[in-house]
Parts: structure tokens; sequence; C-alpha cells
């Protein structure tokens, strides 16, 4: 193609049990001593910070940890085996983001064996729910062939309802199928319109590689040609991609 796709003292334990003093209490004591903090402005300080210890010994303290964040902090240390037991325990409860990480683990063969199949289920489940790049993954799935037969169509279906939601990878991807006339009649203006509208969105190498798929397909087209394309790159970018036709 051509295209670059904290903890109390031991000795706390032994003190006989004291009634907790009320928070209007502990206020007014700190407020009232002049012989240890004469700047108001400090004694509101201690005020708050004795309202923060409070709040956090009534609450206990801490917030419970995120399941998902867990199973992703698990995934980036390389421990695929307990991140795939979590993302799974997710998914299976319809979690859309952990289905479409479970499927992308299954296509990466980490943590288990790599099963396109199975990592397409997973991304069908949670593209149903609107996971845009669940979608694109799909898509990609369907280019390649990978878990289902190979049907450009299909790709170019998927890879045009996560570009209208702002996948960039999606709206390059859509642009090289319009480039080579893969899954759609060659159009090299709408090319030229995916292309631009994914350069301006992304960023690093991936956005090098927009661009200059951009610019090689621009070497291919007429000056009028090329003004359409940007005409309708600007008004699928004002009509925050709802009118990119």
């Amino acid at each position: 193609m051509g295209w670059k796709a904290g903890f109390p003292s031991v000795a706390a334990h032994f003190k006989p049990m004291q009634k907790r003093p009320s928070v209007k209490k502990l206020l007014a004591t700190a407020l009232m001593q002049p012989t240890v903090v004469n700047d108001m402005r400090i004694a509101m300080k201690i005020a708050l910070l004795l309202l923060a210890i409070l709040y956090l010994l009534g609450t206990g303290g801490f917030a419970a940890s995120n399941p998902f964040d867990d199973a992703r902090a698990a995934y980036e240390r390389g421990d695929y085996v307990q991140a795939m037991k979590l993302f799974r325990q997710l998914a299976e409860q319809g979690h859309q983001w952990a289905q479409r990480r479970l499927g992308l683990m299954y296509a990466e063969g980490k943590g288990v064996p790599q099963d396109y199949q199975e990592a397409v289920k997973w991304y069908r489940l949670a593209a149903a729910q609107g996971n845009v790049p669940a979608q694109y993954s799909l898509g990609l799935a369907y280019e390649k062939g990978q878990g289902v037969p190979q049907d450009y169509q299909e790709a170019v279906k998927w890879y045009r309802l996560a570009a209208a939601q702002g996948d960039q990878f999606a709206q390059m991807n859509l642009g090289v199928m319009y480039a080579d006339g893969t899954g759609v009649r060659q159009d090299f203006v709408r090319a030229h319109m995916w292309f631009t509208l994914a350069t301006a969105a992304l960023s690093g190498d991936s956005g090098d590689t927009a661009t200059k798929n951009r610019d090689r397909i621009a070497s291919k087209m007429t000056a009028e040609q090329i003004a359409t394309a940007q005409e309708m790159a600007r008004r699928c970018q004002e009509s925050k991609l709802k009118n990119c036709d």
C-alpha cells in the first residue's frame, strides 16, 4: 500500500477510652488560645487541620482502590496473568473498558495464548456499548482478517463509526482505505480529508505518519481537489464530526 497505517502507638491501647470532643469544642479551643496562637490565620489553619483529621477518622481514612486501575497497574508492571484475571472479572460484569482491554490481551497473547477470535468476541461486546476504541479494534480485525474472515467493507463500516466519534487512528485508517480503494470506491478527496483530521488530532510519530499520508495523497491531486478536501475537513471539524461527507 505504501501508507503508514497511618496507626496509633502501642501505649494508646492501654489508655482508658475517652469521649471524643465535639468539632465545635475543638474549634473553640483552637481559637481561644492566644498564648499558643496569636495570629488568627494560623488559628484557622489549625482548626481546618483538626476538621480534616476528624473527617478522616470518621470516614475510615482512604477511599477504596479502583479495580480497573488495579488491573491496568498489573498490566503496566508486566503481571499479565493478574491483569487478565482482574480485567476478566470486570468484563464479565459488563465493564466496557475492561472488555476492550481483555480483547487486546487476547490479541497480543499476554497472560493467555493468543486468540484472535476471543479478542473479537470481547471487542464486539464493548463496541455494542458504544466503546469507540473497541469499534476501531473491530475495524482492524476485519481489515486484517484476524479472528474473523477478512472483510474490507466491514472494516470500513467500523472505522467510519469510530472515526465519526473522534478516534484519530480510525480516521487515519479510513483515509488509507479511501486512498487505496479498499472496501470503498477510491476517493483521494475523502482520503485527504480524513488524513487532515487525523493530522490535526495526532502528535508524535502517529501525527507524522498522518501528515506524510496526507502529503503523499496531495501529490496525486489537483489544486481544486485539495481545496475541496480542505473545505470538507473544515466543515467536518466545525460540525463536530457530524457532517463529514
